[in-house]
């Protein structure tokens, strides 16, 4: 596996899907990008270059644990950009990768050539989800053999009292079936400390971040997964209003993770969009 160095030394290491035109992908989690595949085939129209974030996968621990906030890893994905040599380049971020994402689009728009948000966070912009609109989203999947554990567990941890996120594991996939559970188990992160510290006070600054990207000149794909209860349609739709030159796409039957519930429809709608 290929890596370059971080600005302040840590070894950072990215995996390299297919061949043509670069697209650099930052994982959610933070999780080892292992999860992200080549993305459900995308490979086959782009080479991917997926990041794994410090402190994940094949990714060196760094020696201030400061650095894994959200806002930090921006530069780690500047470092990379230069480690390739592209002048400018085409970004996706998924889950909270798509906050680092959309900081760095704020912080370089110069160097975005188009930049793609699958089942996106929202931190970076300060669009909150509300536990009604999750407990709304999900009651879509009430007639699923599954769905009174995984609600009652949903509901145990909006009010705080539960912390059972295996239980509600269903509600990320279209599919609750043994590919899913199977992906869930691979992808679930690893990292505690990064994961606490991602989201550490300074880590988001919604108010510069937004008024950065309403001048964002590079076209934006944000795409939702209908049953997404991480990020659901309507907050995405909130998110997409934020740029001057979006497109939302809501994937039918999907939840947070596309490219595994209907993979060419997922690779048909990126692979148009980055062209």
């Amino acid at each position: 596996m290929p890596t370059f160095s971080a600005p302040d030394g840590t070894r950072l290491a990215y995996r390299v899907h297919g061949d043509g035109d670069p697209v650099v992908c930052i994982p959610g989690g933070p999780s080892d990008s292992l999860y992200l595949g080549d993305l459900g085939g995308l490979s086959a129209h782009r080479r991917l270059i997926v990041l794994d974030l410090r402190g994940t996968g094949r990714s060196a621990l760094p020696e201030d644990t400061a650095s894994y906030r959200c806002d930090r890893l921006v530069d780690d994905v500047e470092a990379l950009r230069a480690h390739l040599g592209l002048s400018r380049m085409d970004l996706l971020g998924h889950s909270a990768g798509a906050n680092i994402a959309t900081q760095y689009a704020a912080r370089y728009p110069k160097n975005v050539s188009k930049l793609a948000l699958i089942g996106p966070g929202t931190r970076a912009v300060g669009i909150a989800v509300t536990g009604e609109a999750r407990r709304e989203l999900v009651q879509r999947r009430k007639n699923e053999p599954w769905f009174p554990a995984a609600f009652t567990a949903l509901e145990a941890i909006t009010e705080g009292a539960g912390s059972d996120w295996e239980a509600i594991a269903p509600f990320f996939y279209g599919r609750w079936d043994a590919a899913a559970e199977k992906h869930y188990a691979a992808g679930r992160p690893t990292n505690e400390e990064a994961v606490a510290l991602f989201a550490a006070d300074g880590a988001f600054d919604p108010e510069t971040t937004r008024a950065a990207i309403a001048a964002c000149e590079a076209p934006v794909l944000l795409l939702a997964g209908e049953f997404d209860v991480n990020s659901p349609p309507q907050s995405v739709a909130e998110f997409a209003a934020l740029f001057p030159d979006a497109t939302l796409v809501v994937q039918p039957g999907a939840g947070h993770y596309p490219w595994l519930d209907d993979a060419d429809r997922f690779v048909a709608t990126t692979a148009a969009f980055l062209g």
